[in-house]
């Protein structure tokens, strides 16, 4: 029986490979006009089934196991995508996470089936497991719990004026700060746990860069105030969980 990470891998590379270098733009508007009619929905489908084939012979699966796998990623595909084409706003960056998280996760139950040794329990019980949870626990709180601490201190601080939605000084993307906010805390995050100290610098350094110009035009005092105070309890919260979780796996290793 294959590894199991000896065979998700391939798995996920011809995942990749059939959804986004494999389909052309035509099939994914055809699919979104037409649905269940269009052809290129079947197409789509069994391609991705029948290029699992490749990984199957490299594992040296039998024919049976190979058929079994073509027809069920093939079926589980196609009830996914159009699930997705055909629900309501099915084309936003939340349905393309949604969609893209069931497909890896079909692929994860085969080859958590097909692999020899792994069981619920031995992944409970892997050394790595509670490395992995205090990891994961560190990005889920420096996304949601931080933006919503940060928006409760800033609401504190208010920007003069901003009440008055006519303001030409306001500009900027609808949500585009907390998006911001969210790439720059994870990169932060990152670059903590492995280390990469000096990268966290250079993070700082380039979104002050992009906002210095900015800044320096308004002649708002408090906005200026304003994104200093966001952007500085943004990256205290980040370096401290990034910190203590650091601490807390040198401790488990050692």
């Amino acid at each position: 029986m294959p590894d199991f990470l000896a065979a998700l891998i391939p798995f996920f590379i011809i995942h990749i490979i059939c959804d986004f270098y494999l389909q052309p733009k035509r099939w994914v508007e055809a699919k979104q006009l037409h649905k269940y009619r269009a052809p290129e929905l079947y197409y789509h489908s069994a391609l991705h089934g029948i290029a699992l084939i490749i990984p199957a012979l490299a594992l040296d699966l039998d024919w049976r196991s190979t058929l079994c796998l073509i027809g069920i990623v093939a079926v589980s595909h196609f009830v996914i995508d159009l699930w997705k084409v055909t629900t309501r706003n099915g084309e936003t960056f939340s349905y393309f996470v949604i969609d893209q998280a069931l497909h890896l996760s079909v692929l994860t139950a085969i080859v958590f089936h097909m692999s020899d040794g792994v069981t619920i329990d031995a992944l409970l019980t892997h050394e790595k497991f509670s490395e992995g949870l205090m990891v994961v626990f560190a990005y889920l709180v420096i996304l949601k719990p931080t933006s919503v601490l940060i928006s409760r201190i800033l609401s504190k601080h208010p920007i003069s004026g901003s009440e008055d939605s006519n303001n030409p000084n306001i500009t900027g993307l609808v949500a585009g700060g907390e998006l911001i906010g969210y790439l720059e805390r994870v990169l932060i995050l990152t670059f903590t746990l492995v280390g990469c100290y000096a990268a966290v610098g250079f993070v700082l350094a380039a979104k002050s860069i992009f906002r210095f110009g900015e800044l320096n035009k308004s002649n708002d005092r408090s906005m200026t105030e304003y994104v200093l105070i966001g952007s500085l309890v943004s990256v205290v919260i980040t370096t401290l969980v990034g910190t203590l979780v650091s601490l807390g796996l040198d401790v488990k290793i050692k």
